[in-house]
């Protein structure tokens, strides 16, 4: 399984029938994700079109890899996958040793955090969600390079970049340069 368009449809078999929490079938999710990431290269892009199958599916590692999926991908897929007692802030800072896992991580923070869907959500839900995924954009725009994180909300999640840019406001550098690394 070399192409995306191959990764796309086992990701529609494995997800097929499932929805997400506001009743949408849940491969336009992971369909979303691998649009923000397909600019970085066709690898990022199908481990955004995986990123939930392991945990949401029946599907395991090993029989991605049997599938012919690349064994980078599959690698970027299981550094996402949430580990049954491990702290959401824990898992945040994990995903961040590994840059690809960022990057996919990132897609999906962005499209989980956009208004249209949380608006489906009920109230309470809803806030949850949004400080929950704020707090998570903070440990992995800090991990991510500037560019990668601002290309991929421009396709994924074009209101976060108003966030992306008040980082830079606060004293975070410029969003599309990276942090200000001046020594005081």
């Amino acid at each position: 399984m070399t192409t995306l368009t191959e990764v796309d449809a086992l990701a529609d078999r494995a997800h097929a029938g499932q929805t997400d929490k506001t009743g949408v079938p849940y491969v336009e999710h992971v369909r979303a994700v691998a649009a923000g990431l397909e600019p970085l290269g066709p690898h990022l892009a199908m481990a955004g079109l995986l990123h939930d199958v392991i945990e949401d599916t029946p599907w395991t590692a090993e029989q991605l890899r049997a599938a012919g999926v690349p064994d980078r991908v599959v690698s970027v897929v299981e550094a996402v996958t949430n580990t049954p007692g491990t702290a959401y802030e824990e898992k945040i800072r994990r995903i961040t040793a590994d840059p690809d896992a960022t990057l996919v991580k990132i897609a999906d923070n962005a499209h989980n955090s956009r208004s249209d869907r949380a608006a489906a959500l009920p109230p309470d839900q809803r806030e949850r969600f949004a400080a929950k995924y704020r707090a998570a954009r903070e440990t992995l725009w800090a991990a991510a390079d500037p560019e990668h994180v601002a290309t991929i909300l421009r396709i994924v999640n074009p209101e976060l970049l108003q966030e992306l840019g008040s980082r830079r406001d606060a004293g975070h550098g410029n969003p599309l340069r990276g942090p200000d690394r001046r020594e005081t």
